[in-house]
């Protein structure tokens, strides 16, 4: 089972994984620790990752970045809008409202969803993992921010199961950077509760934590978040800046160029990490467009000045998360600064003065969330066994239900009819299940929507479920209980919907019931009548509390047998009769099943594309490798092994396969790449056999004179322990090497006038097989083992073996050579032979 954590940034992702000795982040094709996070459409492929930034600058229209930013919000988002307005591809809006991506791939116009193009890159980082890990990768952990809405977590799960991964959890950022701050704390203490303030200034948006730390147990004591506050909008500052700065001095428009944006935005982002480690920094573009070299100049202080206006809101977040914790500063015993943002100077220098204490920096800025995700797959995963820590986790959001009232006076689109009520409000725990009661005679409908959207600029709305069509009797109102379900990913679901019908029925009275012989703490089923007509509020209760125990269908819960005496007085009692009723959901914005499955087949086709791509390519390589090492070791190191004129003829190919290769071998299939190497092995093969024969062929003969000396000398020995085979047995093996010697010196005879470029006639495969021939032959007989000596018999019989084994000890020098010159390891003892197989290993 993998255990993965993918900490999927705006601008660059993370890909960590849990092994036995501790969280690793792994390196990707180029051996980086970072993936950008771009997707590029060409001509045949895609590129993904690293390739995709490769090919950015050249094919800009189509590489698709920061689309994180788009995944999940409506397209007329102002945020989304704004940031449309930077990036070099063409968005617009689909028929639902939400954002379509155009590119050229394949030679022809495509549309794909923020969701669909998520999916791309999560397939490349999902590639990385199983590189490293050697195994497939399916279950992992996703960071996500904060602030993503309902949706954005629903598309973030479809990005995953377009790709084949399944998540088993989605969790925020700086609850992962929390984790992996706290897990590996030995001093946390076991009664007060060390309060930490984590502050992420990333590429594109800010985000506050607070949390408390217990021995074994974190609790997020609030979350706060700006969307739109980030790295990249201090390098839109410096952008905006210099692109005025340069339609003055050098008369360009940099905007009307797109490759010039690219470039002029990341001279700027290098000019602000200069400035965050020196007072001033220069700026040098050449040929930044119309031929024209470009000069700026920039002082931290003038920076600093141009950035007040998104210097002002850090404070933002850091109020409202203080406010939401209920804590004051000097509550706060810690503040971790984590993201690529936070090195900017003056941020720090607000956090210093808002906290009245210099912010830390003990955790990897960049990779502390993916370490993060990982250990919490791992907790999650049977596979690993983790230190005990227990992770409150809270919604950043509250959710209410709102339905249509009964009343008979009510209409159906009154405002006044519609009746709502908050189900999960900000800070609840997750994952959380509530139940809410309702009384109704057939279908009815409960929308899901947001109690608060002023701070996610999001329609309110998130769901409706339709619950039925269900019947009862006598068309009469009957109890609906509803369960709402919070998942671990923080998305909202009505789980099951159960009609209870109460019915009176006579059951006899016995003693035990009559005298009330329940358990104190069971609680006899809720008998709730129906409300007035004009009432149509439901019940909101916690799942722990509303699942009330007691007798139900007649049958006592205690388990008790009803007593059998007593039985002549009757007494109606209450049955209650559970059914299920379907519940259809229907999400705004989301993919439906179908889409997804549609999405899921795209996906396979463009990665079969991807792989048949790749591979052309490694065959072409192959292709042209060989023509250049060929031609090199012709010259060189095979030399002697051919002829002047098959080599000229030779290079004179490997030149023609080498122009075809940059002509009209340049685009061609992957099939046609393999012919061409195999028409140029053809050639090449047997004068690289001649070379390795020659080089290989010393040492096997060796091994063979070896072989057959080794033989015939045992068989010509005098030595005792060869006395007991027979002489006649002994003259077959000297025979057979002396048939293998006069094999070897007529092929050896044959073999040495040959000039090295003639394919030789004594081959190294036949001397090996020549000398296991013999081996075969001879080794039966030489290490036949010696006969045992018979036992005589004394006394009245033969003695046993304990009488043996005393008369002559194991460690009896007799004894061990006795068994060394036979060879005979079924007289020994178990234990022994297990001591001399440990020893030879």
């Amino acid at each position: 089972m993998s255990v993965v954590g993918f900490d999927f940034g705006n601008e660059s992702c993370i890909v960590a994984v849990a092994r036995q000795r501790g969280i690793d982040v792994v390196l990707n094709d180029e051996s980086k620790r970072e993936t950008p996070a771009i997707v590029c459409f060409g001509e045949k492929q895609r590129f993904l990752g690293s390739a995709g930034a490769a090919s950015s600058m050249m094919n800009p229209k189509n590489s698709i970045s920061q689309f994180k930013r788009l995944i999940g919000r409506k397209f007329s988002d102002p945020e989304l809008q704004r940031d449309l307005k930077s990036l070099p591809f063409l968005v617009t809006e689909g028929n639902d409202g939400y954002p379509l991506i155009h590119v050229q791939y394949l030679g022809e116009a495509r549309k794909f969803t923020p969701t669909q193009v998520f999916g791309m890159m999560l397939s490349n980082l999902k590639e990385i993992a199983e590189k490293n890990l050697g195994t497939a990768v399916v279950d992992c952990c996703i960071g996500i921010p904060t602030y993503f809405t309902d949706l954005q977590r629903r598309a973030v799960l479809d990005a995953a199961t377009i790709v084949g991964l399944h998540p088993l959890q989605l969790i925020h950022e700086m609850t992962a950077t929390a984790l992996a701050y706290g897990i590996y704390k030995t001093d946390l203490p076991e009664n007060d509760q060390l309060n930490v303030a984590f502050v992420d200034v990333g590429h594109a948006s800010m985000q506050v934590c607070i949390a408390g730390f217990k021995k074994g147990q974190l609790k997020v004591l609030a979350h706060s978040y700006d969307r739109s506050l980030g790295g990249k909008d201090f390098d839109e500052v410096l952008f905006h800046h210099f692109a005025t700065k340069f339609k003055e001095e050098y008369k360009i428009d940099v905007a009307q160029n797109t490759r010039a944006c690219i470039r002029l935005r990341a001279a700027c982002e290098k000019m602000k990490k200069m400035l965050s480690a020196n007072s001033e920094a220069p700026l040098n573009i050449e040929c930044l467009m119309d031929e024209k070299d470009v000069r700026g100049f920039m002082k931290r202080d003038e920076f600093e000045q141009l950035s007040l206006p998104i210097l002002e809101r850090v404070r933002g977040p850091l109020e409202r998360a203080l406010a939401e914790a209920g804590l004051t500063i000097e509550n706060v015993h810690t503040v971790e600064v984590v993201g690529s943002g936070s090195r900017v100077p003056a941020v720090n220098k607000i956090l210093t003065e808002f906290f009245k204490k210099e912010p830390r920096r003990t955790m990897n800025a960049s990779e502390c969330v993916a370490k993060g995700c990982a250990l919490e797959c791992a907790i999650l995963s049977p596979t690993f066994k983790v230190r005990e820590f227990q992770i409150n986790e809270s919604l950043p959001f509250s959710i209410s239900l709102t339905w249509k009232g009964t009343g008979p006076d009510a209409q159906d689109n009154a405002p006044e009819n519609q009746q709502s009520s908050l189900v999960f409000p900000k800070g609840n725990p997750i994952p959380s299940i509530k139940a809410l009661t309702f009384y109704r005679s057939g279908t009815f409908s409960v929308d899901v929507h947001y109690g608060d959207v002023s701070e996610l600029q999001t329609p309110a709305k998130i769901s409706t479920y339709t619950i039925g069509p269900f019947q009862t009797a006598n068309s009469e109102r009957t109890k609906v209980k509803v369960k709402v379900r919070l998942n671990i990913h923080g998305i909202v679901s009505l789980e099951s919907a159960m009609l209870l019908e109460e019915k009176e029925v006579e059951v006899p009275i016995t003693k035990e019931a009559a005298g009330e012989n329940t358990k104190p703490n069971e609680a006899p089923v809720e008998v709730a009548t129906p409300p007035a007509s004009n009432d149509t509020s439901a019940n909101v209760q916690d799942e722990k509390v509303s699942t009330a125990s007691g007798a139900e269908n007649g049958v006592p819960e205690n388990g008790d047998k009803p007593s059998q005496t007593n039985t002549d007085t009757k007494a109606p009692k209450k049955k209650v009769k559970k059914t299920s009723i379907s519940i259809s959901e229907v999400v705004y914005g989301a993919m439906v099943p179908l889409d997804v499955q549609k999405a899921i087949e795209k996906e396979f086709e463009m990665a079969l594309q991807d792989r048949v791509m790749e591979e052309t390519k490694d065959k072409k390589n192959a292709v042209e490798a060989y023509v250049y090492d060929m031609r090199n070791k012709l010259n060189d190191k095979y030399q002697e092994f051919v002829i002047a004129s098959e080599r000229e003829d030779f290079t004179a190919k490997l030149q023609e396969v080498e122009d075809w290769l940059y002509d009209e071998g340049e685009d061609e299939t992957k099939g046609v790449y393999i012919a061409k190497l195999e028409e140029l092995k053809k050639q090449g093969d047997p004068i690289e056999g001649r070379y390795k024969e020659y080089m290989e062929r010393g040492s096997i003969i060796e091994q063979f004179i070896y072989c057959i000396n080794s033989y015939r000398e045992a068989a010509k020995s005098k030595d005792p322990k060869f006395d007991h085979i027979d002489i006649s047995e002994k003259q077959k093996v000297i025979n057979e090497c002396v048939e293998a010697e006069k094999w070897f010196t007529e092929k050896q005879q044959q073999q040495n006038p040959l000039p090295k470029y003639v394919n030789p006639v004594l081959l190294s495969a036949e001397i090996r097989k020549k000398a296991e021939i013999v081996d075969r032959f001879c080794k039966p007989i030489m290490t036949k083992p010696r006969p045992t000596k018979p036992t005589t018999s004394t006394g009245s019989g033969a003695p046993s073996p304990q009488d043996d084994e005393q008369q002559h000890p194991r460690g009896d020098d007799d004894n061990a050579n006795s068994n060394e010159n036979t060879g005979d390891r079924s007289s020994q003892p178990m234990e022994t032979d297990k001591s001399e197989n440990a020893g030879s290993a």
